[in-house]
């Protein structure tokens, strides 16, 4: 429901707000240039029969060039082509440098973005290629992010960046996964996520690992609801027993919008509305993947309008060519979203985080609310301004 007030933002603004990302994808978000650099440093350590990381060979290198090539490939409206495009950034993320190098740029491309809060997720199991451990993984990325929250505050930005650990769902690693995840819980790892194409890979195939973390009091996420339907969504929650619904964006099938405008919930969707369960909603991703057709026909618009937990992310910046910026303004655009929405969305997601509630408390009142309390008083300040300079002067 949007505010009574016009106070639509500008790009400008939507850039300054205070943003929350909780799914975006590491290895989804590397910079083109980074990606070329990488490739290069590679070569000399091809796999030859005393291991290294594999050569990557690379559609472009020209980094404005490679970029497109990412968005270009993504857009097929497949998620199962769409996952390919991962092989080139995986290849290059294989030693413990390129690891450092990637999660810090996150880091600061984020914060840079007016994200002041990050969950981002990555399979350690996918970096072994080049000789690293699990826990060797998990350590070089967390140096990264640390790093990366350095840089951002010298160049004038804060943020906060914590890591999420994915299993493959199609390998059976996700028990060993899920209890990296708990050695590192306080070490800047926040919770578990499973990943991958939904389709034959059911949640239920890692139930070991979702009980572990429960025994353990930990926070897990799962990717369900984007290319499969309900199924996936009740085995997650009733079955698994998720905090989070990676994408849940397939829930709309759930839900009935008669001719007169009438809305009616199945159970499940009356369910996730009721718990409270967070969507972690990538509109650009599921354009992409074939969940929605355009940004005005997606669901995150009546999902909204009916208050389910809904949170907007990017999901893989590179590949979708996107950024939180980019996606509160394609909402903007589509559904008429004012710096009240943005809040709405933000805070939302911030709830929803995987870190103790009174951080999460201190993030929203200190840092969101603030934050979108000066930019709505900015466009009080114009409109009273622009009033003024309209009105007729006295004789």
């Amino acid at each position: 429901m949007t505010s009574q007030h016009q106070n639509t933002p500008s790009w400008d603004q939507i850039r300054r707000a205070p943003k929350v990302l909780l799914h975006d994808h590491l290895d989804g978000g590397l910079r083109p240039g980074t990606i070329v650099d990488l490739a290069r440093e590679t070569v000399p350590h091809s796999l030859n029969g005393v291991g290294g990381a594999p050569i990557v060979h690379l559609p472009e290198t020209d980094p404005d060039k490679l970029g497109v090539w990412f968005r270009e490939a993504a857009d097929s409206g497949s998620l199962e082509r769409y996952l390919e495009t991962f092989s080139h950034t995986v290849g290059v993320m294989q030693t413990r440098e390129a690891l450092v190098r990637v999660a810090a740029e996150c880091a600061e491309d984020l914060a840079e973005d007016g994200v002041v809060y990050a969950e981002v997720r990555y399979a350690p199991e996918q970096h072994l290629e080049g000789g690293l451990t699990l826990e060797e993984v998990v350590e070089a990325v967390n140096e990264g992010f640390r790093l990366g929250e350095r840089r951002a505050k010298a160049a004038g930005h804060r943020i906060r960046v914590g890591a999420l650990l994915t299993a493959m769902r199609h390998a059976a690693r996700a028990l060993e996964i899920a209890e990296l995840a708990n050695r590192y819980r306080d070490l800047g790892v926040v919770g578990f996520d499973i990943a991958g194409a939904e389709a034959g890979y059911p949640p239920t195939r890692h139930l070991d690992a979702f009980e572990y973390l429960k025994r353990e009091n930990n926070h897990f996420t799962i990717h369900a609801g984007e290319a499969f339907g309900l199924p996936s969504i009740w085995q997650a929650l009733q079955w698994c027993g998720a905090d989070r619904l990676g994408h849940g964006v397939r829930i709309i099938d759930d839900i009935q919008v008669l001719q007169d405008g009438t809305v009616t919930l199945g159970r499940l969707a009356s369910y996730v509305r009721d718990k409270r369960i967070p969507l972690e909603l990538c509109p650009s991703s599921n354009l992409q993947t074939g969940a929605a057709d355009s940004y005005a026909d997606h669901p995150i618009g009546l999902l909204r309008r009916l208050h389910f937990r809904a949170t907007v992310n990017t999901d893989n910046r590179l590949m979708s060519g996107t950024s939180m910026s980019r996606e509160f303004d394609h909402l903007v655009d589509a559904f008429g979203y004012t710096l009240d929405d943005l809040q709405w969305f933000s805070v939302n997601a911030m709830k929803s985080a995987f870190i103790p509630f009174d951080e999460r408390l201190a993030m929203i009142n200190d840092v969101i609310k603030p934050g979108y309390a000066e930019l709505k008083s900015e466009w009080l300040f114009q409109q009273t301004a622009s009033t003024r300079g309209s009105g007729t002067s006295e004789d």
